[in-house]
């Protein structure tokens, strides 16, 4: 099939790429700047803006499918413009797959659509987690309304799902790790309340099996059809853990200092002043919305997944952790 990624660039959307070649399809990504690892994997690249309508239009013609994983991530910047990425990029991508009648849309969301402060989620599954609310980032705001637009375009002749990964990891990481292994070096490593809440997180193998599992059984009246689905390892652990377990995979030693959660959401607070009034660039070292997310119990029942299109992780924590130890030794 003729398959469009959005994003492909990135680092889930460079395993989706990947995965879908593996498996004989005819690989396309639409994203801002040229890639030279989607050059060599054999995509076709086009670029473009998601915000502009007749970009995505013309981008997504002749395809049969399109994985839609590009989106303005982060803690940080302009309701504007995750509105522009996320939102109105989302309604672009739907609107063309209906002009050229593209039936399957498998998306990419998030589990913060269900970010709600401090309340913890512990096992929480798809039916007993509810939207969140008072979100303090544009980010899980606007993810928000995108997931609800995908779902709600699910009908006879368009077939949409939305999965929710949570924390992807693994080889090929340029944001997560060595974001951690730069302030772990210069000492500004912190647990929020004690690093001792269990979170998920998802190998990056697994998350992008995931959306190839999802694709394969979707259609119209499928069990998945109109459904969104928590993803992960199914493996909560503590923050303390799987950051420390990061860092040794880089060559780093543990880190154990904290500091309570009242301090940092207080700090981010500031610093979010600080940011906005001065017009910093880059983000703030700490948000009220990181220091929430960090601080609380988030791990998800992943049954869903498993029951409505057979999504077993195949690559353990253990596995993974090994697998990007090698990998960060011969990076370039």
């Amino acid at each position: 099939m003729k398959i469009m990624v959005t994003g492909g660039a990135g680092f889930l959307g460079q395993a989706l790429c990947r995965a879908l070649k593996a498996e004989g399809h005819d690989v396309s990504s639409f994203q801002r700047s040229h890639s030279q690892a989607l050059e060599a994997m054999g995509v076709r690249q086009v670029r473009g803006d998601l915000a502009d309508a007749k970009a995505v239009h013309a981008a997504l013609a002749g395809h049969d499918a399109v994985f839609h994983n590009a989106a303005k991530a982060g803690a940080w910047g302009s309701h504007e413009s995750y509105f522009a990425a996320n939102v109105t990029g989302t309604r672009n991508v739907l609107a063309a797959m209906r002009a050229h009648g593209i039936a399957r849309l498998v998306y990419t969301s998030t589990p913060s659509v269900t970010h709600s402060g401090r309340s913890p989620v512990e096992g929480g599954n798809e039916q007993d987690t509810p939207y969140g609310q008072g979100f303090k980032a544009p980010y899980p705001a606007t993810k928000l309304i995108a997931e609800k637009d995908v779902l709600a375009a699910n009908d006879g002749t368009l077939a949409t799902v939305a999965l929710r990964p949570r924390l992807i990891w693994g080889p090929g990481d340029t944001q997560l790790l060595p974001r951690l292994v730069e302030r772990a070096r210069a000492g500004r490593l912190r647990f929020i309340g004690g690093g001792h809440n269990r979170m998920d997180t998802t190998y990056i193998d697994n998350a992008a099996q995931a959306h190839l599992d999802a694709f394969k059984a979707l259609a119209p009246g499928a069990a998945c059809a109109g459904k969104a689905y928590f993803i992960s390892n199914g493996e909560p652990r503590e923050v303390r853990r799987i950051v420390n377990d990061l860092l040794a995979a880089a060559g780093q030693p543990a880190v154990d200092k904290a500091i309570p959660y009242r301090v940092a959401y207080t700090a981010g607070a500031v610093l979010e002043l600080v940011w906005r009034v001065l017009k910093l660039q880059g983000e703030p070292p700490m948000t009220r919305f990181l220091a929430e997310q960090l601080s609380t119990p988030h791990w998800y029942d992943i049954s869903a997944a498993a029951r409505d299109f057979g999504y077993v992780p195949r690559v353990s924590m253990d596995e993974g952790l090994a697998r990007l130890a090698a990998w960060w030794t011969t990076r370039g």
